[in-house]
């Protein structure tokens, strides 16, 4: 009858084989990903009842819990360093020369730290053959009530212009 149709019988009888085989391997692949998923599921249901699942669950929720009370105590602390970095003295510059012209070396110097806000000090050191003196000015928004030699209006300058670097003149 299938003669009658064109189909060798022998072509059918090995399609039908090799179509079983394929399904055999797929049945096969199937087992076996139902026994890691089944292994999965006794791994995840271990205990008697529900109660230990619902135990399992409180217990990752507390961890939730005190993982979210942890990021919130460093999103504070992250916040205090921010504010302490804004008032911290970034801008600085130094300026090293010869206080008076009979001492060679460059010995005494000036040196400005400022803030963001050019709030800050200068310090200058003098040195001399009898010893070495230092001052210290108060410096607010850039300015002093004090007089300023001409290296220090010049190391106070280079600070205010500096951004968070050290500046050698």
């Amino acid at each position: 009858m299938l003669d009658s149709l064109g189909i060798n019988q022998e072509f059918l009888i090995l399609a039908i084989l090799i179509i079983l085989m394929v399904l055999l391997v797929f049945c096969m692949v199937m087992v076996i990903k139902f026994n890691q998923l089944n292994e999965k599921y006794r791994e995840f249901m271990r205990g008697n009842s529900g109660k230990s699942l619902e135990e399992r669950i409180l217990q990752r929720f507390q961890e939730l819990d005190k993982l979210k009370n942890e990021l919130s105590d460093s999103k504070e602390r992250i916040k205090a360093l921010e504010d302490a970095r804004d008032t911290s003295f970034k801008k600085m510059a130094i300026q090293r020369y010869d206080a008076f012209n009979e001492m060679g070396g460059k010995l005494s110097y000036s040196l400005c730290i400022l803030n963001d806000d050019n709030d800050g000090y200068i310090m200058t050191s003098m040195h001399n053959r009898d010893g070495c003196y230092t001052y210290v000015k108060e410096i607010i928004k850039g300015n002093t009530f004090t007089l300023l030699s001409d290296e220090e209006k010049a190391v106070l300058e280079e600070a205010m212009r500096t951004e968070d670097v050290i500046q050698l003149l």
